[in-house]
């Protein structure tokens, strides 16, 4: 293997535990054949879809990320009070303010932690990851919860068969602490935005420039409104482009990685950027038939579902991936430590 490391501060962070959590309630294909012009092939050959999990009325992203937080912190075998630093992923948080992270600390009961969200569509798990890896590598903090959540049926146009049979609401949460002697952890990542993709993918109103309104409702501007033609060119040809960066600048080869986890948004995306990679499929962690796509719940909750088939093992080199509305784009090079 050619892994090359390059010089770091003498802290390094690195993911200690996963939870993840998804309402029980489901919405199949066969379900939106009823609902909308669609059928369950066309949606699976597609999107690769079957299903996805629906939140009940009343219930929020913030009750999806401490849900998955619990998970996570009891896999470890920590109590919330000794988490000091809490960043939630989110574009659909329970209220404009307060931050949901608020709320997760609140229901944690984490009394010594501070956090903050951060918006960033798919890509805000892997750009939220970073941001809770340098603080733990800047020695300020040991423990940091970082949380994917969204409740994306949330702000979904049920009458739109083009992005209703896409979404699923869903949560994960990981922990990162300090490295342990002969443990590597995170090594590497790349961002990028593309703010000229913003007309491509969004939400037009409930924002300072189109503030909710008898109009906006009516005109249906608070759903998610998307030109897939467009994110799904930019998809594919940018998640490859990015993870295919990442490793050639590492000196690692797509056949060495133990595991690729990638954003869940579209399976023919996922496979060609596997392809592009040299990766086998099963080393390509794919849940989206399960739940489709979960926004910044897609690759924690992914990791989960590695870990529970048996996939990840302590050593593995680990790619993870993402595009997103703004547009975003991430790739993770990381070493699997537990």
């Amino acid at each position: 293997m050619s892994l090359t490391l390059k010089p770091r501060n003498p802290v390094r962070a690195k993911i200690s535990s996963v939870g993840s959590y998804v309402p029980p309630r489901l919405l199949t294909n066969a379900d939106l054949e009823k609902m909308v012009a669609t059928n369950d092939q066309w949606i699976t050959e597609r999107t690769g879809i079957r299903e996805r999990h629906l939140v009940d009325k009343g219930v929020a992203t913030s009750d999806l990320a401490a849900e998955a937080a619990k998970i996570c912190l009891s896999r470890r075998g920590i109590e919330a009070s000794e988490v000091e630093a809490i960043i939630v992923a989110t574009v659909t948080p329970d209220m404009a303010f307060p931050a949901t992270a608020c709320l997760v600390q609140d229901k944690l009961g984490a009394p010594h932690a501070w956090g903050f969200d951060l918006s960033a569509a798919c890509s805000g798990f892997p750009y939220a990851l970073q941001m809770g890896a340098k603080l733990v590598e800047s020695g300020a903090h040991k423990k940091v919860l970082v949380i994917g959540s969204d409740v994306m049926s949330s702000i979904i146009d049920y009458t739109d068969r083009a992005t209703c049979i896409i979404f699923g609401d869903g949560a994960g949460a990981v922990l990162l602490e300090p490295c342990e002697e002969g443990e590597i952890g995170l090594i590497d990542f790349h961002h990028e935005i593309d703010g000229s993709g913003a007309v491509s993918l969004n939400m037009p109103a409930g924002g300072s420039r189109l503030p909710a309104s008898h109009a906006t409702v009516d005109a249906k501007q608070h759903y998610v409104h998307q030109d897939g033609q467009a994110v799904y060119k930019f998809a594919v040809r940018k998640m490859a482009e990015i993870s295919e960066g990442l490793l050639t600048r590492n000196g690692v080869a797509g056949s060495e990685l133990g595991c690729f986890i990638p954003h869940q948004a579209n399976k023919r995306i996922i496979l060609s950027t596997a392809e592009r990679l040299g990766m086998p499929e099963d080393r390509v962690i794919i849940n989206i038939d399960r739940y489709g796509n979960t926004t910044a719940g897609t690759i924690p909750i992914a990791m989960n579902t590695a870990i529970e088939e048996g996939r990840l093992k302590k050593g593995d080199l680990v790619l993870l991936a993402s595009v997103g509305a703004g547009f975003t784009a991430a790739a993770t090079l990381l070493r699997w430590e537990f």
